[in-house]
């Protein structure tokens, strides 16, 4: 997971934005629309990151394809602190 979230949110263009997914989903679960509002960015733009965002086990989702709300998986809470470290350094 370490090296998942420096390649995810320091290693890659669109880090800001990943980092700002992690936190508004820290808030609450949401969906991609939600996401997308909350963060004022376009709707295929949420959905790409969610996408590599669950591609390497940070998010997980719950419910049916449509309006499924995506959470902070298990493996994320367990690295938290990494998290924070990768904050530091953006």
């Amino acid at each position: 997971m370490k090296k998942a979230l420096w390649y995810l949110l320091v290693g890659t263009r669109g880090g800001e934005n990943r980092a700002r997914i992690i936190a508004a989903l820290d808030d609450r679960p949401r969906n991609a629309n939600q996401l997308a509002e909350c963060l004022d960015v376009d709707y295929n733009t949420a959905r790409h990151h969610l996408d590599m965002l669950q591609e390497h086990d940070v998010i997980e989702f719950g419910g049916g394809e449509y309006g499924k709300l995506y959470f902070l998986t298990d493996r994320f809470e367990r690295h938290r602190e990494e998290f924070k470290t990768v904050l530091e350094a953006m």
